[in-house]
């Protein structure tokens, strides 16, 4: 149903009854490595492109999840995802191999949440018995679609960010799980803002105000404060954004203080370890931290509550090469645990 403006409540609880987390090399050396269900020891994935090794991601996640959620790919009545390659082909073509019925969307780094909230509010209204949502990255694709070849070796500033080779994807349900499970209990759509920011090496920064901003309507809409979650974690804001997104609550009034706040681009590497610059980004930064590492919490109840915000940059290398500021968005899903 929805609750104020611009949010969801999911009255019936989808419970999250199977996931998976699939990622690269260098994802899984970084500190969560032991909580990804796959890790690749190359980029390529022995396939000839890397455009064909980030749809294997998603493929290889998709199927584990449904797997883990004890359940065939005909019980899925929807898979709803998407990724950051132009109209997304990886999801499109991992569709394809799936032959489930499709829902594509972009939101560029948020897509994981987006998609969430989608499946979720399927599940909630009972317009399907299982929703599949999913996205992936992979740096070789984001690299030459968006800036240049990593063959290339061109170098970047500090503000930079490394994207994730990585894919999750998760299975929602009225049907199962376990008692458990975690569940979905509340989403917030973010609006579009833009700062005017235009520097494709600096999306924290453009992206950190569009996830206040949806931080602050979630808290509106239903009334609460951000000690209700133990933890509230950003997509991939990264070690600038996150440190924006830090003054603009201040700035705000936003008692973020209340409980544990991260960011997904900054959890999944180590910074003084991995030449990462900033920390990490792409769709499946927060798509396999949440689905491979937090999930994994909220499900023994270390982590009762957590509110996980993707956030995302809306160019494409069209309007950056037409000089356009970038629009950005950030998405918002709350997980409880299912045993209370």
């Amino acid at each position: 149903m929805l609750q104020g403006y611009q949010s969801w409540k999911f009255d019936s609880r989808p419970a999250i009854a199977g996931t998976a987390a699939v990622v690269g090399p260098e994802e899984g050396r970084g500190p969560l490595g032991n909580d990804f269900d796959i890790v690749h020891g190359d980029l390529s994935l022995e396939e000839k492109t890397w455009e064909k090794a980030e749809k294997k991601l998603m493929e290889e996640a998709a199927k584990l999840a449904i797997e883990n959620a004890g359940v065939t790919k005909e019980k899925i009545n929807f898979y709803v995802g998407g990724d950051l390659m132009n109209q997304i082909i990886s999801n499109s073509f991992a569709a394809r191999t799936m032959a489930i019925p499709y829902i594509g969307i972009f939101g560029a780094c948020s897509t994981s949440m987006e998609g969430l909230a989608v499946a979720s509010m399927m599940v909630n209204a009972r317009h399907a018995d299982y929703a599949l949502a999913g996205t992936c990255s992979h740096n070789c694709t984001a690299e030459k679609q968006f800036r240049y070849p990593i063959e290339y070796g061109s170098q970047k500033p500090p503000t930079a960010q490394y994207t994730v080779t990585g894919a999750g994807a998760a299975v929602v349900t009225l049907r199962g799980g376990g008692p458990k499970a975690p569940v979905v209990t509340k989403a917030t759509i973010g609006r579009v803002i833009d700062m005017g920011i235009k520097d494709p090496f600096n999306m924290g920064a453009a992206m950190a105000p569009a996830a206040v901003d949806t931080i602050a309507a979630h808290f509106r809409d239903f009334g609460i404060e951000p000690g209700h979650y133990d933890m509230i974690v950003t997509g991939d804001l990264s070690n600038v954004g996150y440190h924006i997104a830090l003054e603009l609550m201040a700035k705000h009034r936003i008692p973020i203080e209340q409980t544990t706040y991260g960011d997904c681009g900054l959890m999944i590497y180590d910074r003084d370890k991995q030449p990462v610059q900033s920390g990490g980004s792409g769709c499946g930064c927060s798509a396999s931290v949440v689905y491979g590492h937090l999930l994994k919490k909220v499900r023994t109840g270390e982590i009762r509550r957590l509110l996980a915000v993707a956030t995302g940059a809306l160019l494409s290398p069209l309007s950056f090469q037409q000089g356009e500021s970038i629009p950005c968005i950030a998405h918002a899903v709350a997980i409880e645990y299912g045993g209370d």
